[in-house]
């Protein structure tokens, strides 16, 4: 039963993405839904221009298709299910009116944020419902040792949901970096809920499959990009599992590139108004740093996937 739920959902989600991608992509030329790359900082990235975007709806669909056979008999991954697909119909409005109003700032910040509020209860309310765990917080390498944070429980939940989705992303800004990245966290949580016997296997497997099967299309010379569309979905998943768990803190761990992703362009920008034009990095988020410094989009990918699977081995050890 075990490899029934932890291995199928990936081949469902991969079979079903790897399918849609040729259909799906064609149709989004059509639709002439392009990114534009900025005309500032990385020129080879010019190349991108009209590349189409909002691919994320294809995993998502690969995804959700998988999920839908295991969720009757898994109820617990119906918060996160939501919580994903929710901030992935955020990232899809953002998108829309990136391509069509030909805006580069998407939808204004205080409807993303009014429209996360709005997710963010819906999601609390599922996880009542059908989470089935308790809001304590387990501590890395205690031994299972668990803390209640009191009142603090749902700020944090709404501000490390919030932040996780912040850093993917920001990671999404080469050829398959983020979906490389998170397939490896999502390893992570396939074994943590075996190991925790959390009930939410199903749903990483499938987004692992999903993923390897976006990977068709988004490794490098990505025919498709996700998108907010994919990128805020995934965001989703990774605080929604680690809170299924009790693990919120080992995002911290598991996703250190999100939070470094993030804290680069938080220490850029701050030190560039502090000191009236200087810079800390060549270029952020810091995966575009390290292009500035010669590293080729291939080899951002790898060193930060590889890095991602040790940040794995470390957070298994932390259970």
């Amino acid at each position: 039963m075990l490899q029934y739920t932890a291995v199928v959902p990936a081949l469902i989600a991969f079979v079903v993405t790897a399918l849609l991608g040729p259909v799906f992509i064609p149709l989004l030329h059509r639709l002439k839904f392009g990114q534009p790359e900025r005309k500032v900082g990385l020129t080879e990235h010019l190349k991108k221009n009209g590349t189409p975007t909002m691919g994320g709806i294809i995993f998502l669909v690969g995804i959700a298709v998988a999920a839908a056979f295991f969720a009757p008999g898994n109820p617990k991954i119906l918060p996160i299910l939501f919580l994903m697909l929710g901030f992935g119909l955020v990232g899809f409005l953002d998108d829309y009116r990136k391509v069509t109003k030909k805006d580069s700032d998407g939808i204004r910040w205080w409807q993303k944020l009014g429209l996360q509020i709005v997710v963010f209860v819906i999601y609390v309310l599922l996880f009542h419902q059908f989470g089935g765990a308790s809001l304590l917080i387990r501590l890395p390498f205690t031994g299972g040792q668990m803390v209640d944070i009191g009142i603090f429980t749902y700020p944090l939940m709404f501000f490390a949901i919030c932040g996780t989705t912040n850093g993917t992303n920001l990671t999404d800004g080469v050829d398959g970096l983020l979906s490389s990245v998170t397939a490896v966290v999502a390893v992570f949580f396939l074994f943590a809920s075996v190991a925790l016997h959390g009930g939410v296997e199903p749903l990483a497997s499938a987004v692992l499959g999903g993923l390897c099967g976006f990977l068709i299309f988004n490794a490098y010379p990505a025919k498709v990009f996700m998108g907010d569309t994919g990128s805020l979905a995934l965001g989703g998943f990774v605080a929604g599992m680690a809170y299924a768990m009790n693990l919120p803190i080992f995002i911290l761990i598991v996703g250190l590139i999100y939070l470094v992703e993030a804290l680069s362009v938080i220490l850029q920008v701050g030190y560039f108004k502090l000191t009236h034009g200087k810079r800390i990095f060549r270029m952020a988020p810091i995966h575009h740093h390290y292009e500035k410094g010669g590293w080729s989009e291939t080899k951002v990918v790898a060193v930060f996937t590889v890095v991602t699977g040790l940040l794995v081995l470390v957070g298994l050890w932390a259970l």
